[in-house]
């Protein structure tokens, strides 16, 4: 994907909950201090432990000098857009041009059913979305009454005004083709998260977005692509480690995926500090240097064969959630060490690919899964309302539960480590003996998670006759984190060469 030649902005997405708003106060202004551009909270409203977003906002507004403040996202189907058009242009007015409002069709539709709002298939979500977008900017746009008449939003001469301060972008929360596309057509910008549109994705998600903007006369650039991010200065992989490996890896979204804004997910003011202060001058300067004079530098610095091979293991960032240990990673054999003489063929390094590519979904889908949990035990929504986050998600089942999508994912794993035990492992172990004690420790670890999978859905049952167990069902998907992301990280390390020097088929 292109580079849209944006300007970069940097921002937080701070925690909303009532009993924390002080912390999430202090760190808005510390924000406003560093030279950050954007602060933004999440939009909830039928989670009574939260604090309503706008009045969050305006204080937060308030409080502040520089910061724009934006609802990531506001939830469309609870707040009529005809009143959030004048409390957006309102908010702006009063703050001299710091407002953008980031918009979602709504995912929980359970808890909105309770708190009076209605209940939409996706398509109708979609569709309300698009009327909204057009009563929003109706009621911004100088002239008479306005009278428009939609499926689901209409006005009946009602008088545009107040006009906001500055043009205020709607920023949509979008994944599925319908809404990347509606994106395309009528948005200033686009917001998805990591956890859900991770950056592998990106580059799809972004051609849905930039083919249907092309189709509606615009240009993709006019679009700006904003990223929601989360991660740790401590370990290895995608946003974890130090700032340095931070600043590398945003410099090549940037690059690469059009992003011009980076929106980190905060828990502790010292994570905040850090971003202002390294990482967001730090890809200032790498994302300017390039479009000025480049090359672009690397996203991590591998070992000469992994150069050779362009294909980059998933390092183990060391992280582990769960007090358990169910084997010791100190005795796991190495195989042998590559002939730097080796020569691979394009076909030998798409199938080492190949394997990063699965385990990346893997690892994506369980970063969802681990969510989905997470929502349900803090309370933002309850099992029966996770039905419809799960229908938003790959899999398709026709119980829409939270333990047929987790039961699901167990399953994936199950089938991956099948197809390895029966057909990868034997054609590595006859194209090269030295990696039997390798592949006979990987099929040790696949039994052993297969027994965590299987603790995974006890707790899934249990949790759903008992809600109550909702922390059992988090440590055992804690230990499945724990032992999954290890393992995964291992096999890589030992088989992405010999997969490249020897083709597979499976």
């Amino acid at each position: 994907m292109p580079d849209y030649g944006h300007s970069l902005e940097f921002g937080v997405f701070l925690p909303p909950a009532a009993d924390r708003f002080g912390e999430a106060l202090r760190m808005a202004q510390a924000a406003d201090v560093l030279g950050l551009e954007l602060v933004s909270l999440q939009d909830h409203p039928y989670q009574a432990a939260f604090l309503d977003t706008w009045t969050s906002l305006s204080v937060i507004a308030a409080a502040t000098t520089n910061v724009r403040v934006f609802p990531n996202v506001a939830n469309l189907p609870l707040r009529p857009p005809a009143v959030l058009a004048r409390a957006a242009a309102s908010l702006d007015i009063i703050t001299g041009g710091r407002v953008e409002l980031g918009l979602g069709a709504g995912g929980f539709f359970d808890p909105i059913v309770g708190m009076g709002g209605p209940r939409r298939t996706p398509a109708e979500a979609v569709d309300a979305l698009a009327e909204a977008i057009e009563v929003i900017r109706a009621l911004w746009t100088p002239g008479r009454g306005v009278r428009f008449t939609g499926e689901h939003y209409s006005l009946k001469g009602a008088h545009p005004g107040p006009f906001p301060a500055h043009d205020i972008g709607i920023w949509l929360g979008a994944y599925k083709k319908r809404m990347l596309r509606l994106t395309g057509r009528l948005a200033d910008g686009w917001l998805p998260s990591s956890p859900y549109a991770p950056p592998d994705q990106l580059a799809g998600m972004n051609q849905v977005i930039d083919d249907a903007a092309e189709e509606a006369g615009r240009s993709p650039a006019e679009v700006r692509r904003l990223y929601n991010i989360g991660g740790s200065f401590t370990g290895n992989g995608f946003l974890q480690g130090p700032p340095k490996v931070w600043v590398e890896q945003l410099a090549e979204l940037a690059l690469t995926e059009g992003v011009s804004g980076f929106v980190q997910m905060v828990e502790t003011e010292d994570d905040l500090r850090r971003f202002a202060e390294e990482v967001a001058p730090g890809v200032r300067e790498l994302v300017e240097q390039e479009r000025t004079q480049g090359p672009r530098p690397k996203a991590l610095v591998a070992e000469p064969v992994v150069e050779r091979l362009g294909v980059l293991p998933t390092q183990d960032d060391g992280t582990r959630l769960s007090v358990e240990r169910l084997w010791d990673e100190e005795k796991r054999p190495s195989g042998p060490v590559p002939d730097p003489a080796t020569v691979y063929s394009a076909a030998g390094r798409a199938g080492s690919q190949q394997l990063v590519d699965i385990h990346d979904h893997l690892r994506a889908e369980l970063s969802r899964v681990r969510s989905l949990v997470r929502q349900v035990a803090e309370g933002v929504v309850d099992v029966g309302a996770a039905r419809s986050e799960i229908n938003t998600m790959t899999m398709r089942q026709n119980n829409w539960t939270m333990g047929a999508y987790c039961e699901s994912y167990c399953r994936l794993v199950t089938l991956h480590h099948t197809i390895e035990d029966t057909s990868l492992y034997p054609q590595l172990r006859d194209g090269d003996p030295r990696l039997g004690p390798v592949l006979d420790r990987l099929t040790e670890e696949h039994h052993v998670i297969h027994d965590v999978l299987e603790r995974v859905d006890a707790a899934l049952v249990a949790t759903v006759a008992e809600p109550r167990r909702i922390e059992d069902l988090r440590a055992a998907v804690d230990l499945l984190t724990d032992t999954l992301l290890s393992h995964l990280s291992y096999e890589e390390r030992e088989l992405v060469e010999p997969l490249a020097r020897m083709p597979m088929r499976y």
